[in-house]
């Protein structure tokens, strides 16, 4: 990627890249978020809540995973 005079591309290299630091971070944040969510369960009330918490945990990575396509969209 060049660089365009005033440094367009540069700075939407940038603004790009720290979006894709924040969707990683909120990836990381919805493991977290599930994780500590079943920490001190246990038998079946782990049972019963781990089925909740997944589903949870999933639609949240879904919806980070479209916001990084759409990021890709606008970067490609």
């Amino acid at each position: 990627m060049g660089i365009q005079e005033g440094g367009s591309k540069v700075t939407a290299t940038a603004r790009d890249a720290e979006q894709l630091r924040v969707l990683d971070a909120d990836v990381v944040q919805a493991w977290r978020a599930y994780s500590e969510r079943l920490r001190d369960l246990t038998g079946e009330e782990y049972e019963q809540a781990e089925k909740e918490c997944w589903g949870e945990l999933q639609r949240e990575l879904r919806r980070v995973e479209r916001r990084r396509k759409l990021l890709d969209r606008t970067i490609a």
